[in-house]
C-alpha cells in the first residue's frame, strides 16, 4: 500500500492496522522485518555524508539512530499521536526526563501538575534542581489561576491527564489558550499514557509534545519496557538532536513488539474500556465502597472535561473506601486475591491492585496541595478476564474490609 492509499484510510482502527507497514519495512512479508544492528556500511564516502543529513525517521545511518524496525514503529506512533516526528526511549521514565532535558537549561522553571507521575515529580525536585532548574506545582482541581504560576523564566508546561493514582483531569484546551497568551515560546507537553494516544491526542489540542509509557498499552502484555515521545514540527528539531545527543534508543526487538501491540491496540482498549466500567459501576453500588475515581464518573475531578474532550477511557481507575484501613486489614484484603494481583506499572491483559493509604499518597504531593483523598485508595487496572470474575474477586476482599 502506497502513502496516498494509506492516506485514504480515516478510521484510526484502520491505519493501527496497516501503518508502518510499507514495503521497504516489510519486504514483503506481513510484518515489519526485524533489522539488528550497530553499524550501517555505506557504498562510498558520499552515501555516508548524504545520509547522516537525512530524515532521522527513515534513513540507515548508525544503529543508535534506528533501523527499519525502528522506523516503521516511529511512523506508526506519529501517525497515531499526529506528529512530525518521534524519538523512542527506554522506559516511560525515560521518555519524560530526557524530553524535559532536551529544552531546559540552568535558571529555567517548570510547571508541572500535582498529580503527575511519581518519577516525573522525583525528577524535577531532586535532579532538575541540582543543576538550577527550579519547579512549581499546581493543583490539578484547579480550574483558575494556574497560568499566573507562569514567570518569564518558566520553559516548560508539564500536564498528566487524568492524573496519576487519583485520576483529575484539566481543562486542558482553556489552560493551553491561557499558557499560550501568557508565553507564545512555552514548550507544552504532556504525559499522555492513560489515553494511549488513542482516547485523546494532545498535538490537536495544541501541546507540543506527547509523551507515553509504551510499556503499558502500547506492548499490552507485560514483558518489553518502552517510552516515546511525538512532536509537533515545532519542537521536533530540538528533540531529536538533543535526545540523540542524550544517547537515547530501544533494541530492534522491543520496537518490533511495539509495532505488533498496535495491530490491536484499537481491540483491547475497547475492551478494557467495556470491562473497567462495569467493574466501576459494580463498585459505586459497594456498601463499602466511599468514590469512585473513574474519569468516566461524575464523582471524579473534571469528569465534565473528560466527557468533552476524551473519545473513551482505558481500564485504569482508582476508589476510596468508606472507612479508612489498617495495614493488617489491608494486606488481609490483597494478600489472596484470586485475579487481582499487586504489581506497579499497568496496560497489560490482566488485571492489577496497588493499595494506597492516605498518608503515602500524600507524600506524591507537594506540601502545600491539598489531597482530596482521605480514605485507604485502591488503584486497580481493569484486565482482559471476563468482568463477573474480576467482580467476584472484588466482593470477596471488600467483605475483609472494616
Amino acid at each position: 500500500m502506497d502513502k496516498k492509499e494509506f492516506d485514504s484510510l480515516q478510521n484510526v482502527d484502520t491505519q493501527l492496522i496497516h501503518s508502518g507497514r510499507r514495503d521497504r519495512y516489510t519486504q514483503k512479508a506481513v510484518n515489519p522485518i526485524i533489522q539488528r544492528t550497530s553499524s550501517v556500511i555505506f557504498d562510498s564516502l558520499a552515501d555516508k555524508t548524504k545520509a547522516g543529513k537525512e530524515n532521522h525517521l527513515t534513513t540507515l545511518y548508525y544503529g543508535r539512530r534506528g533501523t527499519l524496525t525502528h522506523f516503521a514503529l516511529k511512523e506508526s506512533l506519529c501517525l497515531l499521536e499526529k506528529g512530525a516526528g518521534c524519538a523512542l526511549f527506554p522506559s516511560g521514565a525515560a521518555a519524560i526526563t530526557q524530553s524535559i532535558l532536551a529544552f531546559v537549561k540552568t535558571g529555567d522553571h517548570i510547571l508541572m501538575t500535582g498529580s503527575a507521575y511519581e518519577p516525573s515529580q522525583s525528577f524535577c525536585n531532586n535532579f532538575l534542581k541540582k543543576i538550577g532548574v527550579s519547579t512549581t506545582f499546581f493543583d490539578p482541581t484547579a480550574t483558575d489561576g494556574i497560568t499566573d504560576l507562569i514567570t518569564k523564566n518558566t520553559r516548560i508546561l508539564f500536564l498528566e491527564a487524568p492524573g496519576s493514582i487519583t485520576m483529575e483531569v484539566q481543562d486542558i484546551p482553556k489552560l493551553v489558550k491561557e499558557a499560550r497568551k501568557k508565553n507564545p515560546e512555552l514548550i507544552i507537553m504532556m504525559d499522555n499514557t492513560w489515553a494511549a494516544g488513542y482516547f485523546f491526542k494532545p498535538l490537536l489540542h495544541g501541546i507540543d509534545i506527547s509523551i507515553q509509557s509504551g510499556t503499558k498499552y502500547l506492548i499490552g502484555h507485560s514483558d518489553f519496557m518502552l517510552g516515546f515521545a511525538v512532536s509537533n514540527e515545532r519542537c521536533w528539531d530540538i528533540l531529536r538532536e538533543q535526545t540523540y545527543l542524550l544517547g537515547q534508543t530501544i533494541d530492534s526487538d522491543t520496537a518490533y513488539m511495539a509495532s505488533r501491540g498496535l495491530r490491536t491496540l484499537a481491540t483491547r482498549l475497547k475492551q478494557h474500556e467495556q470491562n473497567g466500567l462495569l467493574v466501576a459501576n459494580f463498585l459505586k453500588n459497594h456498601p463499602k465502597v466511599d468514590k469512585i475515581l473513574h474519569p468516566a464518573f461524575d464523582s471524579c475531578p473534571g469528569n465534565e472535561y473528560f466527557k468533552r474532550d476524551f473519545t473513551g477511557a482505558c481500564g485504569l481507575f482508582s476508589f476510596t473506601l468508606s472507612n479508612n484501613q489498617n495495614k493488617d486489614t489491608i494486606a488481609a484484603m490483597v494478600d489472596n486475591t484470586q485475579i487481582l494481583k499487586m504489581a506497579f506499572s499497568w496496560g497489560g491483559y490482566e488485571s492489577l491492585i496497588l493499595p494506597i493509604i492516605p498518608e503515602d499518597l500524600a507524600k506524591t504531593r507537594p506540601q502545600n496541595m491539598q489531597l482530596h483523598v482521605d480514605t485507604t485508595l485502591f488503584r486497580v487496572h481493569i484486565g482482559l478476564e471476563d468482568p463477573n470474575d474480576i467482580i467476584e474477586d472484588l466482593t470477596h476482599m471488600l467483605a475483609k474490609a472494616n
